[in-house]
């Protein structure tokens, strides 16, 4: 598998409106260009979370993969990569005070209940052709 250097890829839900939305946000934020993105459910996705030993069949995560160096999960991959955003961004990592068993609980919920409150597509987006090269 072969990624971009110096890119942090988020694995994230294609079909979840809740993580379309996080993904559109992310894209406004990130100036310094440090994130490419790739759905769950595609080939690179699946093979990425069992690279790094994920299951998939469990997965209803955000993940943060720095290639070669490390991945976030839950709520620690929502801090991280507010994180590189910089400026005001950098005050979230405060809520590296709450225990991560009860961040991720928080997280777990709203995970449970996307597809609910937010609703879900029938497939992955389609990055315009502005945004193509942020998809892997």
């Amino acid at each position: 598998m072969t990624l971009e250097k110096n890119k942090k890829i988020i694995l994230f839900d294609g079909v979840c409106n809740l993580c379309d939305s996080a993904v559109q946000f992310i894209i406004k934020h990130d100036k310094k260009d440090v994130f490419r993105f790739v759905a769950l459910q595609s080939e690179l996705g699946i093979s990425i979370c069992k690279y790094l030993g994920i299951s998939f069949s469990k997965m209803d995560s955000i993940i943060l993969y720095n290639p070669g160096t490390a991945y976030f999960y839950k709520s620690s991959a929502v801090i991280e990569i507010a994180k590189n955003f910089g400026g005001f961004w950098n005050l979230v990592q405060i809520f590296r005070i709450v225990p991560i068993f009860l961040s991720d609980k928080i997280y777990d919920y709203i995970a449970k209940n996307r597809y609910n409150w937010y609703g879900k597509k029938e497939s992955c987006m389609v990055p315009t052709p502005e945004l193509k090269t942020k998809f892997l």
